[in-house]
């Protein structure tokens, strides 16, 4: 197709563009057709292999690794917290049941800070 350069830099920033829009169309109508929302993430998917994009990780978690569904919190997923080992947040998806680790980075603080503090 293309190779490198300015048209290929053009194709994937119009591609972004495109898979922005289909998961806000996708957020927006899950609710009234869960279908039609599931079609505009398969579009949006189809749409970042074609061009060789790469999915931001915000639309990723919205996708269930195993059954490739969309997913969103409060709909069709459901979100813990969990304290175990380290801080992390489970998403299981509402198809397959499928769960999904994120860790969660606490924030350290430096010797300097500690030596401040009265």
């Amino acid at each position: 197709m293309f190779e490198g350069g300015e048209l290929g830099s053009a194709s994937k920033r119009i591609a972004l563009q495109r898979i922005h829009k289909l998961f806000q169309l996708a957020r927006d109508t899950i609710v009234e057709d869960e279908k039609l929302a599931q079609r505009y993430v398969d579009i949006a998917r189809k749409l970042s292999m074609a061009t060789r994009t790469s999915m931001p990780l915000e639309y990723r978690r919205q996708i269930c690794r195993e059954c490739k569904r969309f997913i969103l919190p409060g709909v069709n997923c459901r979100v813990r917290i969990q304290q175990r080992r380290e801080t992390h947040i489970v998403v299981t998806c509402g198809y397959c049941g499928t769960y999904i680790r994120y860790p969660v980075k606490v924030g350290r603080v430096s010797k300097n800070e500690i030596k401040k503090k009265p």
